[in-house]
């Protein structure tokens, strides 16, 4: 179990694996009984608490602008004589890649088109209408910038400050450590760890299988490729040896190397559909978009004086901040490593200002290119929508363009490396927490826990996809964000207590 100076933490690595093993296993012999438990919790969530999903995720963009321009801003992570990791674009590349990129992808053409076929009631727009369109767009930002990348910059910004300024260990628990100080008793740490653990395994298993079904749905557009059980498997299989190998690789290597092509694919394909979309209406309901969100911001980051109904932001906007919260703690621990040697109004710019402001332009291009192409064709790609799911809408409007066979194909590598970026980072901080010795000087876990959690995470996906238990697993996500609302809420609060009680050991 050692590798050099590091074994497995046996009190956080075989109870989650325990706990992960028992729930399959009730999804698999009893799947209708285990989803409706499911959606009773998670109901009762939305009803009780709902609101303090949006008052938590909005109170973070608050907090980090105190922080940001506090003394605090230009403490260097690490010490005056740290050096840095990475330089500053393999940072940003890994930031961006690792976090909402999937998602950005996967929804970006296919969530529009939802707000703009059916907005709110309480909103009193026409559906298909211009002012849908707008609202259509400014959600988009609402969901995909400046918010959710503010949670997981909350978490790891403190978690890089008590990681490397104050040598606190490589677990969840060093979160909390600027305003609880230390945490001596190893059972609270270790139900810290298992839960974020479980939340987490259980979502990357989900968002597994939906990119397996998103690059089945490209392979059988593009290259005429069926749907099948044994493709599914070659896929799955693919993903997964990929994102293993990487991660066994290490942070300097595979993951850089990844997050680095990646973010250039990023910007190649968002360049290519501006140009060949309608460019101008991009322009047009991008700006309008952009207007009506900072308009309203308060009011729908805080529900008050919002025309927004509860069922619709329960379905939508606290869903979303409610998986944003789920990953958040194992996040801070992957995006936290990575800032040592920079100060913090750095990591602020890099975790926050500009990967929001880039999934920005990103949403205004291929959102609005959505909304365009269902425009022009009277309702025909939310039809895709229905009847063929929202894998395939990126696709569509792709194969709508020039070239569009040749940017298509571009698109599914991206979603392949999107996915394996992200995963292999995550796989990387997990198996970190799951050891013993992790420290900046020896940060890599032992290959062999790598190689474990890489496989359960595939034979998860596996197995939800084969009993289409894929929906309850998400809702575990989901339910998973519910204890970690309260954790990252905490770990604000002891960036607060830093700026106005202690600094930070410099």
């Amino acid at each position: 179990m050692k590798d050099g100076n590091l074994k497995v933490n046996i009190w956080v690595f075989f109870p989650t694996i325990l706990f992960l093993l028992v729930t399959v296993s009730y999804s698999l012999f009893n799947n209708e009984a285990f989803l409706q438990l499911v959606n009773a919790i998670n109901d009762w969530i939305l009803s009780k608490f709902g609101w303090l999903f949006t008052w938590a995720a909005f109170s973070f963009i608050i907090i980090l602008a105190i922080v940001y321009f506090s003394p605090i801003g230009k403490v260097k992570i690490g010490g005056a004589q740290a050096m840095p990791l990475v330089n500053k674009w393999k940072w940003f590349s890994i930031a961006l890649c690792t976090t909402i990129a999937t998602g950005i992808l996967f929804w970006g053409c296919a969530e529009p088109l939802y707000h703009l076929n059916a907005p709110p009631a309480g909103l009193g727009v026409e559906s298909n209408s211009a002012e849908a369109a707008t609202f259509s767009m400014s959600t988009m930002f609402m969901h995909w910038s400046f918010t959710p990348y503010a949670i997981y910059t909350v978490s790891g910004l403190s978690f890089a400050l008590s990681y490397y300024n104050y040598n606190r260990p490589f677990r969840i628990s060093t979160l909390l450590y600027p305003l609880f100080g230390k945490m001596e008793k190893e059972g609270g740490r270790a139900i810290l760890d298992i839960l974020c653990l479980y939340a987490l395994v259980a979502g990357m298993a989900a968002s597994l299988g939906a990119g397996i079904f998103a690059l089945m749905g490209g392979l059988e557009i593009i290259f005429g490729v069926n749907k099948s059980n044994f493709m599914i498997g070659i896929i799955c299989f693919a993903i997964v040896g990929t994102f293993i190998t990487s991660a066994v690789s290490g942070l300097k290597k595979g993951i850089a190397i990844l997050s680095k092509w990646n973010a250039i694919a990023f910007f190649v394909l968002a360049f290519l559909v501006f140009i060949l979309s309608d460019t101008t209406y991009i322009l047009k309901v991008g700006a309008s978009g952009m207007v009506d969100y900072v308009q309203h911001f308060l009011s729908r980051s805080t529900n008050i004086g919002s025309s927004l109904d509860k069922t619709w932001l329960d379905s939508w906007t606290v869903f979303y901040f409610a998986n944003w919260f789920a990953w958040a703690p194992i996040a801070s621990l992957f995006l936290g490593r990575l800032s040592v040697g920079y100060r913090v109004r750095d990591f602020i710019h890099f975790n926050l200002l500009f990967p929001a402001l880039f999934s920005c332009v990103w949403m205004a291009i291929f959102s609005g290119s959505a909304i365009a192409n269902d425009f022009a064709n009277q309702g025909a790609l939310y039809d895709v929508l229905q009847a063929q799911g929202e894998e395939n809408v990126l696709y569509t409007i792709l194969q709508s363009l020039k070239f569009g066979s040749a940017i298509s194909i571009l698109a599914l590598v991206m979603i392949f490396v999107s996915y394996v970026t992200a995963a292999d980072s995550t796989v990387s901080a997990m198996s970190a927490m799951s050891s013993i010795g992790v420290s900046p000087d020896n940060p890599e876990a032992p290959i062999w826990i790598k190689i474990v959690w890489g496989s359960i995470i595939g034979v998860i996906a596996a197995v939800m996809i084969s009993s289409a238990g894929i929906d309850g697993i998400r809702l575990l996500c989901v339910l998973g964000g519910f204890p970690a609302l309260f954790i990252i809420l905490m770990v604000g609060i002891g960036l607060l207590k830093m700026v106005f009680e202690e600094g930070v050991r410099r």
